[in-house]
């Protein structure tokens, strides 16, 4: 056996001085069904989500909550590790930016930076958002009626003097821009390309960024090298992390050379510069090779605004998951929210997908397929007998789908992939009213045990492919088809006729409960 390709994907890490809410949840979820693909596809996968614990956001919210930083860092960590969990999120390393291998690691790559030269002391004056961990220009901003002055997020800055280390970074414009013309699909979607490479493309290019913060100001953070008065700007210190979960700084470490370059990195829009600009001219700056994809999701709305606490629509994944169920809000937000664009949740749009395609399309195909050979087959799945062209068809979208659905996966067009999935349930469904296997059971016994077995096989074979995103209600399908448990990886798909014939199953139970009208909204 040949050894399985290397894949390597990770989330942003979250901000610890928030709880939880439903982007967070997407953008795990999203994160989580493309590891499980790759896995169920023959990838060696792994799959890094964490927390970011430092910066002056959380030292304030930390000192208003009369709170050490590192205690309360502690608490809102347990509260992502804990949503990880109550989403069924596959990941393989939770990281922490207070962990003493993140310090070595930060630590490395700057004295790194340093020795080459691309980092140096000087004195910053500028506007700062301490929300977005960013300084601005004034081009940049927006002014109040008052005077205050705000980030194209809206979020208030604040002037700031202060000594600072500076990462050369005007050194890079050109170097990026000549990254991204010969490789136009780092940054997914095309839009959020096109902004990376307008913001290089500026007048003037880059400007050289400031990488640490002095004590006076800010104590929370990792100590620069050598220099007991600044510590390290957060984002030159978290965007590290992504290095630190394979042995960095061991380049030759075995999980190191295994795993970087990242395949890809899964972020918010809101950090695509970040990402896209500062990181790859770090990893530039470092000697490194660059990830190989920054894929920049979108917001998610509530009833079509934005969350807001003031407003009362934030959305936890506890009451997500207890209201919907997790396999249900996993496959809504997966179909719901297209590649790379704004998505959108409200009550009545989760009940009518979840009823419409899981309650009444799969799960009901699974229900009354099984329930069919249960009664009729003496609880055996039955074995075919002359395959008709009508029988040949379905199996062939069946065995087939796996190759459309493979391209949408790869390129993160996750609610295409489903599209094609469930074209498939539908093809099941149109078969099943024009066989009428009910009907047969009277008339051809023989006829009605081949159509129970095409449709046993095609409902194996949508439930291997439904595992990224279902991945209990599927597992529930296959149990009820009696399908081992080595035989759910995609390369049995495409096995004709893989499903045994004569083993005996259980009186089937429905996977997906349809939600009644009158469940409250989340």
């Amino acid at each position: 056996m040949t050894d399985k390709t290397p894949f390597y994907i990770t989330t942003a890490i979250s901000y610890v001085n928030g709880v939880p809410h439903l982007g967070h949840a997407y953008e795990s979820i999203l994160t989580d069904v493309i590891a499980r693909f790759k896995r169920l596809d023959g990838y060696d996968v792994m799959f890094l989500t964490g927390t970011d614990e430092h910066g002056e956001k959380v030292q304030q919210t930390a000192e208003k909550n009369n709170m050490e930083a590192k205690d309360f860092a502690d608490q809102n960590a347990a509260s992502f590790e804990k949503m990880a969990q109550t989403l069924d999120i596959s990941n393989d390393d939770f990281i922490r930016t207070t962990q003493e291998r993140h310090y070595k690691a930060a630590q490395a790559i700057w004295q790194k930076l340093l020795d080459k030269g691309d980092i140096e002391l000087g004195k910053y004056a500028g506007w700062y958002s301490v929300r977005e961990e960013a300084y601005f220009t004034e081009d940049e901003l927006t002014t109040a009626e008052d005077g205050e002055k705000f980030t194209p997020l809206g979020t208030e800055v604040k002037w700031v003097e202060e000594a600072s280390y500076f990462f050369k970074l005007s050194q890079y414009t050109d170097r990026l821009i000549e990254y991204y013309a010969a490789n136009m699909d780092a940054v997914l979607p095309d839009v959020r390309l096109n902004e990376v490479v307008s913001f290089l493309k500026q007048e003037g290019g880059l400007k050289d960024l400031s990488v640490s913060r002095h004590k006076s100001r800010l104590t929370w953070g990792i100590p620069v090298p050598n220099d007991g008065d600044h510590v390290m700007y957060v984002w030159l210190d978290a965007l590290t992390n992504y290095l630190t979960a394979i042995g960095y700084p061991d380049e030759n470490a075995a999980t190191f050379k295994k795993f970087w370059p990242a395949d890809f990195h899964v972020i918010g829009k809101d950090i695509t510069r970040f990402h896209a600009v500062y990181w790859p001219a770090f990893l530039m700056a470092a000697g490194l090779p660059l990830p190989k994809h920054i894929f920049a999701h979108g917001f998610i709305n509530v009833g079509g605004a934005k969350m807001s606490k003031s407003v009362g629509n934030v959305l936890s994944p506890d009451d997500l998951v207890q209201t919907y169920g997790l396999d249900q809000i996993r496959y809504f937000l997966m179909r719901e929210v297209a590649h790379g664009q704004d998505g959108n949740f409200s009550h009545e749009q989760a009940v009518q997908r979840i009823n419409a395609d899981l309650a009444n399309g799969l799960g009901n195909l699974a229900q009354r397929t099984l329930s069919m050979i249960h009664k009729n087959c003496d609880a055996r799945i039955p074995a075919p007998h002359e395959f008709t062209e009508e029988d040949e068809a379905l199996l062939h979208k069946a065995y087939t789908m796996i190759d459309r659905v493979r391209g949408e996966f790869n390129a993160i067009k996750i609610n295409r992939a489903l599209e094609q999935i469930w074209a498939v349930v539908s093809a099941c469904d149109v078969y099943i009213d024009a066989q009428a296997p009910w009907t047969l059971k009277k008339t051809d016994t023989d006829r009605m045990e081949t159509v129970l077995y095409v449709l046993a096989e095609s409902i194996r074979c949508l439930a291997i492919i439904v595992q990224p995103v279902t991945p209990s209600s599927a597992s529930k399908i296959l149990d009820q088809l009696q399908v081992k448990a080595n035989s759910r990886e995609f390369l049995h798909i495409a096995s004709n006729h893989a499903l045994g014939t004569n083993i005996e199953i259980s009186k089937p139970e429905g996977v997906f409960p349809r939600i009644v009208e009158d469940v409250e909204a989340a």
